[in-house]
């Protein structure tokens, strides 16, 4: 009975151990609690490894050998699982960013938490990352207009858009999204704006390009995946898909989801729709961009950056120096190339 017992238990924790690593092949990856936990990676393969060490031991005593040595190969073949996959898309992370040409764009995305992030710590971060588009997830268009008058006294000039959602409390219900001139002129579309197609409870901006030269530009802040809010959050992530379509676009911004969550939601190989991640491309897809507060390794890597294939990213960044800056957010800043 007991070794029956011990067999049910082995084969229960290999099914749970399959789904948290590979949830897309169970198709539980946007749901409750499977998408909090497989957030975090970098937790959920140190708590594998701890199981099969645990277990090790364990397996000392004569009686539990064969049931201990079953859970720690269960767990070590899961803990290796999931280091692999984070591998994959950078481990690490990697430093700096390949020298700028004519033709590159950088983008910065960086949810401020509201009044935690002052604007001229902001400004001097963009300034020396030179970024052209900068995403600002959680900051009033007051903060945003502010930041912008810190770049042009810096000598990088940039023109400010955002949208809102007044019903939402504090500065979550403000997204900001700062353009350089040099890309051309832009206006947040008015469905935007209005929010009759928007993100279903924090607002993002879609800004076009009202002269026909750069890219439509989306700064993103998708619900995060409280219980409450698991179907508006479902609906944001199949929302941000449809807004890259075969057109240029470049997105970035707090989508509140790994590339895990977006698994089945691309098209011809994007990420998501027709973008790509292009911290996943350029070796930094696996470091924790939330919380700040946390390891890297250890985060969870909720913000992107991604774009259509008309743009080839080059390099990434993930800001690991400003952990105590105010926001609960790290800074992610990509540099792109004209596809081709």
């Amino acid at each position: 009975m007991l070794r029956l017992l011990g067999i049910l238990v082995t084969v229960l924790c290999a099914i749970t151990a399959a789904i948290l690593t590979w949830p897309a092949f169970f198709r539980l990856e946007r749901y409750f609690p499977i998408a909090q936990i497989v957030s975090f990676r970098g937790i959920v393969a140190a708590a594998f490894l701890a199981a099969a060490i645990l277990a090790l031991l364990l397996a000392f005593a004569r009686p539990m050998r064969a049931f201990a040595l079953s859970i720690a190969v269960v767990a070590a073949i899961a803990a290796v699982a999931n280091i692999a996959v984070m591998m994959a898309r950078g481990g690490t992370g990697t430093d700096g960013l390949p020298a700028k040409t004519e033709a590159s764009v950088r983008v910065m995305t960086w949810n401020t938490a509201g009044p935690a992030t002052p604007p001229e710590t902001i400004a001097k971060i963009a300034v020396a990352m030179d970024a052209d588009i900068v995403a600002l997830p959680e900051t009033t268009i007051e903060t945003g207009e502010k930041v912008a008058i810190a770049m042009r006294d810096l000598g990088h000039r940039m023109w400010a858009h955002h949208a809102e959602d007044p019903s939402t409390e504090w500065d979550a219900g403000s997204t900001t999204l700062l353009i350089s001139p040099d890309l051309g002129d832009y206006a947040v579309i008015e469905s935007s704006l209005d929010g009759s197609s928007n993100t279903s409870t924090v607002p993002s901006a879609v800004a076009m390009p009202t002269d026909g030269r750069g890219p439509v530009v989306v700064a993103v802040h998708a619900v995060a995946p409280r219980p409450s809010y698991m179907q508006s959050w479902r609906d944001d992530l199949r929302w941000l898909a449809d807004q890259c379509g075969d057109t240029n676009v470049i997105m970035a911004g707090d989508f509140n989801a790994t590339v895990d969550h977006m698994s089945g939601l691309g098209v011809d190989g994007g990420t998501l729709g027709h973008c790509a991640d292009a911290a996943v491309v350029t070796g930094n897809g696996a470091v924790g961009t939330w919380s700040a507060a946390m390891p890297s390794f250890m985060g969870a890597p909720i913000d992107h950056v991604m774009a259509s294939p008309h743009w080839e990213a080059t390099g990434s960044l993930v800001l690991r120096s400003l952990d105590g800056s105010g926001s609960d957010h790290r800074p992610l800043i990509v540099q792109f190339e004209p596809a081709g």
